[in-house]
């Protein structure tokens, strides 16, 4: 299948794109991508987004994620893509310019139709990977005209704000700290740390070696 992106990416492009990033293409990858594409269409920006006009919310990480990134050009290190992790296969999509934002997320009922779309698939695993290649966007695919919940705005922050938690004296930017009792703290000394430390920080200078042996003592 050929299909025109902008008129002159094509799907299998992207595919491929989004496959060299995990060393083969599964089905999540076509669904992001396929999401990230429709997005574009509905909200009408020209994809791949170069101009951060285009902010993507994925509800999980892995395969799906990826397949939304290549087709928008949205990603992390652009602040353009964020993941929610709500455990689903699920993307919205907020145009910054014209303040719109829609929700994509595979119909109900989809592994069946790729089944029945492709019955001489060696495994269902082949055949949804086929057929969300082919199925139209109505049948493979839903949209919902959203709003969003949190402020855009604070989320990007601004650029070259920046702070030092009085208590660890790191760094912190994009209006991340929090305030308690009027002292500035990061989140993981405000309580919120995702991790525990173990022991004193360690030189930079240590080599690899050294640290291994540092951490296997403990």
């Amino acid at each position: 299948m050929r299909v025109s992106v902008s008129g002159s990416v094509e799907i299998s492009q992207l595919l491929e794109q989004s496959a060299g990033r995990h060393g083969r293409l599964c089905p999540r990858q076509v669904l992001g991508v396929r999401m990230g594409l429709l997005a574009g269409r509905v909200l009408e920006v020209d994809l791949p987004d170069s101009d951060k006009r285009l902010v993507a919310f994925v509800e999980t990480d892995g395969c799906a994620a990826d397949g939304v990134s290549v087709a928008t050009g949205c990603t992390v290190g652009g602040r353009t893509l964020r993941v929610v992790d709500f455990g689903k296969v699920a993307a919205t999509f907020v145009d910054v310019r014209a303040d719109r934002a829609v929700r994509v997320v595979p119909q109900a009922g989809i592994r069946e139709a790729a089944q029945s779309l492709a019955p001489r698939a060696k495994s269902r695993w082949h055949a949804q990977l086929e057929a969300y290649k082919v199925m139209p966007d109505s049948e493979l695919l839903a949209v919902q005209r959203v709003t969003l919940t949190v402020s855009l705005e604070k989320l990007l922050s601004k650029p070259g704000v920046r702070v030092n938690c009085e208590m660890c004296n790191e760094e912190i930017i994009n209006e991340r700290e929090m305030v308690i009792e009027g002292t500035i703290l990061c989140r993981a000394c405000a309580g919120y740390a995702y991790y525990r430390a173990l022991g004193q920080t360690l030189n930079a200078d240590v080599c690899s070696g050294g640290v291994a042996h540092h951490l296997a003592d403990r």
